[in-house]
């Protein structure tokens, strides 16, 4: 049984403090990009150009991109006000649109939104642990 995960740039700040906040907040297994090759069976789930966006992957199902992250912050808050906001948004036509662009708009500024959110990615602790 796969435990659901949460996959995501281990290379940038910003997408590691996200990671983080998931991790603590919870039950997710957190993978970086780089930790992979370690987890055959999570890469072989993940679309071919998974290095765009991060992915949430479950036993029946792979989220990726906004969706990723609305199905994490889902899972933050099982029946909360996020969920039940994320819930009611659901019921809008063009609700995956938005929630996509606005994806797409964060994680192409990632540099300037990791000025305000980051930690020190751990692909990056690696290779200073190896200087």
């Amino acid at each position: 049984m796969l435990e659901p995960t949460l996959v995501y740039d281990d290379d940038c700040g910003f997408c590691t403090w996200w990671a983080d906040y998931f991790d603590e907040r919870t039950d997710l297994r957190i993978v970086g990009f780089s930790d992979l090759p370690d987890h055959p069976e999570l890469r072989e789930r993940l679309p071919e150009y998974y290095e765009e966006c991060s992915h949430l992957v479950t036993e029946t199902r792979v989220y990726s991109c906004g969706a990723s992250i609305e199905e994490a912050l889902r899972r933050y808050d099982s029946g909360g006000p996020v969920a039940e906001t994320l819930g009611f948004l659901r019921n809008f036509e063009d609700y995956a649109r938005i929630r996509e662009w606005g994806y797409r708009q964060v994680a192409d500024n990632r540099d300037k939104w990791g000025q305000l959110l980051s930690k020190t990615p751990p692909a990056r602790q690696q290779s200073d642990d190896e200087r």
